[in-house]
């Protein structure tokens, strides 16, 4: 039986869905207004044409009809029309009393607005991993040790609390566990940007595609491995915020050259991408490198150098306030002493011994130390004999002190830092980036004394 589709059109356009009318080969019969509403697409230029056709030209991604005849059952797939609207497709099969397909009916339905509400879920999902992955917890800056003790530290401190609210670009100097992220911390805390997040990354904690991915995301496909619903970068997760980037003085060239990109424009490229994002993001770094030597052994870009460094907050090291020693120790012994419920205090000779240690881990050495006595000793008061090894190594007799010319005198006590750096980390490498120097000369400098020594003794 033959169906008068002229006469059922006025029935077909009053429908709210969109319906498309194929024959059994595939062959456009007609559309209705609101197909032609979700789609774009006007009914003149779709009937009497093939499905193929519009496939070809692609004006469709893919056929329902087709796929219909070819699976002679209902079928349902997400068609893009015009390579940006996304439509759900049902289509189902009319037969003949001899089993033929005369007709496709096809139903659709815009989901555009479905899937992007979808994929901004998928998104905010992902920021909230990345916050948990990253620990967006602040301090609290009237318990800020920074804040406490040291008028060198306090100084620096202050410098950062004028400037936290301006757009200034800052960037931390001091060696490896002097307190620059929590620097960093404060100045987000103090400035208007507070409630927004703060992210952090190591530029050396990780290879070069992987901080790439890490700060500007990728899209999905990007590459071999990469997620299929993409991936939102630092620079996103953090709008509004501020980015923290330590060890600037490792980022690749190709990095910074893209990073400078963001600072002059607040613009940048996910992998994969060819649209530019806009990014409202305050970026302040932080080093343990001198950046001007870097500058001229080619390692660092000299534009990049002038603007992240418009203001230079220089933590000094903990050997450089001996003052602030003590009291940061004893401030940390309290803290563990109330998380593990017991009380600890030291000796006066345990006092003496970490006032002249050299601390060649600064504050994160001396936080490690104080939880260990903490949890370590069993006595109430905190002796030298309870010490580690690498703090009792000053003995109070003239001989130990003062033994020996001054040049013996620095060499053992440059392998007693040595000695205790490698103890305190673990590897050579750890160390020498505690004491600020490379991997290669520690292990030299390391074995220069150790032959040395076996030439004296």
């Amino acid at each position: 039986m033959s169906v008068d589709f002229e006469s059922l059109q006025p029935v077909l356009d009053a429908l709210q869905d969109g319906v498309f009318i194929t024959n059994g080969e595939g062959m456009a019969i007609t559309i209705n207004h609101a197909y032609e509403r979700i789609t774009g697409l006007q009914r003149h230029k779709i009937v009497g044409r093939h499905v193929s056709d519009l496939v070809n030209n692609h004006v469709i991604s893919k056929s329902v009809s087709l796929e219909v005849i070819k699976e002679r059952q209902p079928v349902t797939l997400v068609q893009t029309v015009m390579g940006d609207r996304k439509i759900l497709v049902s289509g189902n099969p009319m037969f003949d009393s001899q089993g033929r397909i005369t007709q496709v009916v096809l139903n659709v339905r815009d989901v555009t607005e479905l899937l992007r509400a979808k994929h901004a879920e998928e998104q905010l999902e992902q920021i909230l991993n990345k916050f948990e992955q990253y620990n967006n917890a602040l301090p609290d800056k009237e318990a800020h040790p920074g804040l406490l003790v040291g008028n060198k530290t306090r100084a620096c401190y202050a410098l950062a609390r004028r400037v936290a609210p301006t757009k200034v670009k800052i960037l931390i100097q001091g060696e490896t566990g002097t307190g620059k992220t929590q620097l960093a911390q404060y100045i987000h805390q103090e400035s208007d940007r507070a409630s927004n997040p703060f992210m952090a990354l190591n530029c050396a904690a990780m290879p070069e595609g992987l901080i790439e991915a890490e700060l500007f995301g990728y899209v999905p496909g990007a590459f071999t491995g990469a997620s299929s619903k993409g991936k939102a970068g630092l620079l996103e997760v953090a709008n509004g915020g501020t980015l923290f980037l330590d060890e600037i003085g490792d980022l690749p060239l190709a990095l910074q050259a893209k990073l400078l990109k963001v600072i002059e424009d607040n613009k940048y490229l996910p992998i994969g991408g060819t649209k530019l994002k806009s990014t409202n993001v305050r970026i302040i770094t932080a080093t343990h490198h001198d950046l001007t030597a870097a500058i001229n052994e080619g390692k660092f870009r000299e534009d990049l150098y002038y603007r992240i460094s418009v203001l230079p907050l220089k933590l000094l090291p903990l050997r450089q306030r001996q003052e602030e020693i003590l009291p940061l120790f004893e401030h940390f012994l309290a803290q563990f002493c109330e998380q593990y419920e017991c009380d600890r205090s030291l000796t006066s000779e345990a006092r003496e011994l970490i006032i002249q240690h050299a601390w060649p881990g600064n504050i994160r050495e001396l936080i490690n130390t104080a939880e260990r006595l903490v949890v370590s000793t069993t006595r109430e008061e905190i002796d030298v004999a309870d010490l580690p090894g690498t703090l009792r190594y000053i003995n109070t007799s003239t001989s130990d002190v003062f033994g020996g010319s001054l040049k013996e005198q620095v060499q053992a006590l440059e392998a007693r830092l040595i000695e205790s750096a490698i103890q305190q980390y673990g590897t050579t490498r750890s160390a020498a980036a505690a004491l600020g120097i490379n991997q290669s000369t520690l292990v030299k400098k390391r074995q220069t004394l150790r032959n040395e020594n076996k030439v004296s003794s």
